[in-house]
């Protein structure tokens, strides 16, 4: 009777430590967790990715494709409790930083990933270095944990892609020293390298745009990327060196230009100010005189003679010689 107590006894203890207890978990800060039960995801009924605003930025054309159900997030905190059937996948959220020339397929690729190689569009090759912030989406962890196997991989692979497509396409803004140069047929040929390094902000923008749907695609949000540096090839890094100080030194004497014309424009504002003051000084006491013998003219009759006279005696009285026309 005791051995049989003592086997129902150590069976409970069993049972408690290994469904009860073991079956108790929590979810840190950082992290998001779904819960699967029998391997099924437990989804929320009816609803999936396309009711989500980040469907918005698919194409018409993949928005089928893309349609992962909608599954419960299970949000930091516990402990919470889970059956033996059940099984928890637990994914960090915070945001990651990897240079844009990693592979995570092969990490001795791209020169043990750190350069990307591209070509532009007349036919240079040039290598990309920069980086690349991204998180998982917690509004779609239905595809970054059950439907794509490796989305890291399918994330690099959807960027790169983009950024050589880019590349291969890039033309540059017009702009005003560049319409004085629109008869040249070297410049009119293909894309200059000088034009993707002025551009780097309009480049990383576009990246940034194009890269919205990764989070409806993958599961992966790509927060920024910051491309910040595009090597040309050796054979003409030396020719785009002297394209760059010829390039310097127009801007800078047309900056000179610039500078003194708008303190030429200035100067003369300045003198028709002046000017434009004086004028109005000598006139204004002419102004003043005239509507004082205005109002002494309606005193009555006689009286604008009588001033006269009274200015033409004080006149004489300071004047030491007084020449009269003689009246024939």
């Amino acid at each position: 009777m005791s051995v049989l107590f003592g086997c129902l006894f150590g069976f409970i203890a069993w049972f408690v430590v290994r469904y009860i207890l073991a079956g108790l978990y929590t979810v840190n800060q950082n992290e998001r967790a779904v819960k699967t039960i029998f391997g099924r995801a437990e989804r929320i009924k009816g609803a999936t990715t396309l009711e989500d605003p980040i469907a918005e930025y698919l194409r018409p054309e993949e928005r089928e494709r893309y349609r992962y159900p909608q599954v419960r997030v299970i949000q930091p905190g516990g402990p919470y409790f889970k059956w033996p059937w059940e099984k928890i996948y637990k994914v960090s959220v915070a945001t990651q930083t990897v240079n844009m020339a990693f592979d995570p397929l092969d990490p001795n690729a791209n020169k043990q990933g750190t350069v990307l190689e591209a070509v532009t569009k007349d036919q240079l090759n040039t290598g990309l270095q920069g980086q690349i912030r991204y998180r998982v989406s917690e509004r779609n962890l239905y595809a970054y944990l059950f439907a794509v196997k490796q989305p890291i991989v399918h994330i690099m692979g959807y960027f790169v892609s983009i950024l050589r497509e880019r590349i291969a396409n890039y033309e540059a803004p017009n702009s005003s020293l560049d319409d004085t140069n629109a008869a040249d047929p070297s410049i009119m040929a293909g894309v200059s390298i000088n034009d993707l390094r002025k551009n780097l902000r309009d480049l990383n923008e576009h990246m940034d745009q194009e890269s919205l749907s990764s989070a409806a695609r993958y599961g992966i949000v790509l927060d920024a990327s910051l491309i910040t540096e595009i090597d040309p090839p050796q054979e003409v890094e030396s020719a785009l060196a002297a394209i760059n100080t010829a390039h310097n030194h127009v801007s800078s004497e047309i900056s000179l230009a610039q500078a003194s014309a708008d303190q030429k424009i200035v100067q003369s504002k300045r003198a028709v100010e002046i000017e434009t003051l004086k004028a109005q000084a000598e006139v204004e006491p002419l102004k003043a005189l005239a509507a004082q013998l205005g109002e002494l003219k309606k005193s009555g009759p006689g009286v604008l003679e009588t001033y006269l006279r009274n200015v033409r005696l004080r006149l004489y009285s300071q004047a030491q010689q007084i020449i009269l026309e003689e009246q024939k």
